[in-house]
């Protein structure tokens, strides 16, 4: 399959970088930005594909706002989740060029001379009925992975080191069929699988994506592993969403143990080959504790010998705002460790970390009052050394 993409290649003069230092230390980070189409569309109105790339070109607070925190934290590289894959409109060039590229409430500029950007599963239409409401509507809950268009709720990687585009791969196409024990979804009415044959057939596993994507840092390969699996939510009895959000965790943790049966969009198979740098990144939508514990689909990556899931990043703010002892741990506002940044156990020590989750009583609290500052997600960083 011959990929879709768009690369950001714009060179300025300044890299701004404080972090990428002659002792190979590297910030990366995870942010789910909420540059949505939905929640760039007036109330009551058609959601319209192209509401990202209109806020992009209106000076948009809230944007203003996502640039601004990024700025403050400057990682090396970063996954922005639920950005927008509009392919005419380049967003993520709008939005590199009008606000990370522009200071923000005095901070100083950041410029990633690399991006990645390309198709997803979100609102990719299908011919059929499977969320099972009796109506086929293309999109939304009968797409490939819930949306409004083709290319909602996307996601695109920044990045100030070189990407190794030629080995690149995406699984955006992988079946969620040839996944050896698949968790089918079982309707609690009919007893029958919820998929019919033709259904399953054509299923992808991805809600959003798959992507590896290699980072060169100073003549060292970092692969960048980022997807966006479904919420474990929005659904019955039937658990669909849950198994699916399960199972596209477990692809992370099958493709670092180099697993045979996977597949990538131009036929290559297997994962990642031993001894590989690499750091997971993304809103999972899975957390390790709480009411909204998946303690078994977390455990896949958590439990894993090959990630480092010793250090976890935490706040203030959160640990402020919320009376649970673990709340330090969330990074998203309704009280969840759900976003990660996990590398590999080889090739890496972890030096720092955070969630950028200000206290009540901070300048910068501005920047995440509510879900519209910014976003109901926090961006979650970690300092790495590379050995």
């Amino acid at each position: 399959m011959k990929l879709n993409i768009l690369y950001g290649a714009l060179a300025i003069a300044a890299s701004f970088s404080l972090n990428a230092t002659a002792s190979e230390s590297l910030r990366i980070a995870t942010f789910n930005v909420s540059m949505d189409a939905t929640n760039h569309t007036p109330k009551g109105e058609q959601v319209n594909p192209d509401a990202l790339v209109n806020a992009l070109k209106s000076n948009h607070q809230q944007i203003k706002n996502i640039a601004e925190i990024i700025q403050r934290v400057r990682p090396d590289i970063i996954l922005l989740n639920e950005f927008d894959y509009v392919p005419k409109a380049q967003g993520i060039d709008y939005f590199k060029r009008q606000f990370l590229n522009v200071s923000q409430n005095k901070q100083d500029p950041i410029d990633y001379p690399y991006s990645f950007i390309a198709p997803v599963n979100t609102g990719l239409a299908t011919e059929f009925d499977l969320d099972n409401n009796g109506k086929k509507t293309a999109v939304m809950g009968d797409a490939q992975g819930f949306g409004f268009f083709e290319g909602h709720y996307a996601m695109a990687i920044l990045s100030k080191y070189p990407i190794n585009l030629e080995k690149l791969r995406t699984l955006q196409t992988f079946k969620y069929k040839d996944m050896p024990n698949a968790q089918m979804p079982i309707d609690p009415k009919t007893k029958e699988n919820w998929y019919n044959t033709q259904e399953w057939q054509a299923l992808r596993l991805s809600s959003k994506s798959f992507w590896d994507v290699p980072v060169v840092v100073n003549n060292k390969t970092v692969h960048v592993l980022a997807s966006h699996p479904t919420p474990p939510v929005f659904d019955g009895d039937e658990d669909r969403n849950g198994k699916r959000n399960h199972d596209e965790v477990r692809l992370i943790a099958d493709y670092v143990a180099n697993k045979a049966y996977i597949y990538d969009d131009n036929g290559q198979k297997g994962g990642l080959k031993a001894s590989s740098r690499f750091v997971i990144l993304g809103d999972l939508n899975a957390a390790p504790e709480g009411d909204k514990a998946r303690v078994e689909t977390t455990n896949q990556i958590l439990n894993n010998p090959l990630i480092n899931s010793q250090f976890i990043p935490q706040s203030a703010g959160a640990k402020e705002q919320y009376p649970q002892p673990y709340a330090k741990y969330f990074t998203a506002n309704w009280q969840a460790r759900v976003d990660y940044v996990l590398p590999s156990t080889y090739g890496f020590k972890i030096h720092d970390g955070g969630v950028f989750w200000p206290t009540k009583n901070s300048e910068q609290y501005r920047l995440i009052k509510d879900r519209n500052a910014s976003s109901d997600h926090r961006l979650v960083w970690l300092d790495l050394l590379i050995e």
